[in-house]
């Protein structure tokens, strides 16, 4: 008699970030996990610690007392490898913090199943956000998973950029899918984040026969995505889409800047200006006469 099969270890994920009582990523009330790792380099990020799958160690400068403990582990900016925990702990203000802890996947449920009750009062629920969620594929369904058969709604937050079985798999267990486009010109995709978009916009032409709630978001970047021609070419895109129920416009802001200067990289964009109110009502314009109902901002 054969014996029973071992049953495969839970997987686990890497996190930087858990955001409680977030109202941009979906509807109602939601806890947002931010996973980390992503295929995309977004000169605009606004999360550039999320783009390594390591973890990273970055200076909160205006923390930092100058008392000099943190040099006699890590030296004059140079972080052990093998144990970059301890530049963390050398610190006694918190000033050098490290972004990215591993995590079961039953640990993380009793962490976003603590907000059970505002999920259920407001109709919200947790976001798989990053990152790119489909960089850890397995962790992101186990999650998904478990979320579903607890009766919790679920949204996976995506920039598209990955195996199409892999989102396949994730969206099949998310009630909503938030799916970015940054630009439809390949050259300038690859331009701005580093990667062209042809793969993007197949797994999202794909996607679109399969699932029945995804929500497009588009970063409105001043000089980078919003000459006409390439939002009339969004919009044209997004309307072929069968599956998809609204479009978010998201205003530019230089929130990741200070980040990109923590992590001790080049932010590229000091002099963009967010869009004023008025361009962003015109956008919505644009995208509402191809049949798309569109918004701005995230927050439903």
């Amino acid at each position: 008699m054969s014996a029973a099969p071992v049953p495969a270890p839970a997987p686990t994920g890497r996190i930087f970030n858990l955001q409680r009582y977030s109202l941009q990523d979906g509807p109602g009330l939601r806890t947002t996990v931010f996973l980390k790792g992503c295929p995309l380099a977004c000169a605009w990020c606004h999360n550039p610690e999320s783009q390594s799958p390591e973890p990273v160690l970055v200076m909160q400068e205006g923390r930092c007392i100058a008392c000099g403990a943190c040099y006699k582990v890590c030296g004059e900016g140079e972080v052990p490898s093998d144990h970059p925990e301890a530049c963390v702990d050398a610190c006694p203000t918190g000033a050098r913090q490290l972004l990215g802890r591993d995590v079961a996947v039953e640990e993380l449920l009793v962490e976003v199943m603590k907000d059970r009750l505002f999920f259920d009062q407001s109709g919200g629920g947790v976001t798989l956000s990053g990152g790119e969620p489909l960089m850890q594929p397995a962790f992101a369904v186990a999650v998904l998973e478990a979320l579903r058969q607890r009766g919790v709604h679920t949204a996976l937050d995506t920039c598209g950029l990955g195996r199409w079985e892999d989102l396949l798999e994730a969206a099949a267990l998310a009630d909503l899918v938030l799916f970015d486009l940054k630009h439809m010109d390949d050259a300038q995709h690859r331009k701005w984040t580093g990667v062209g978009n042809g793969a993007i916009l197949a797994n999202l032409e794909r996607l679109g026969r399969r699932h029945p709630q995804i929500w497009i978001r588009v970063p409105v970047v001043p000089g980078v995505n919003d000459d006409p021609a390439n939002l009339e070419a969004t919009a044209r895109f997004v309307a072929s889409v069968p599956g998809v129920r609204r479009l978010d416009l998201l205003p530019y802001h230089s929130t990741g800047a200070a980040k990109f200067r923590r992590l001790g990289r080049e932010y590229l964009l000091d002099q963009v200006e967010p869009p004023s109110e008025a361009r962003m009502a015109s956008l919505v314009d644009l995208f509402q006469a191809f049949g798309i109902p569109a918004h701005i901002g995230g927050n439903p």
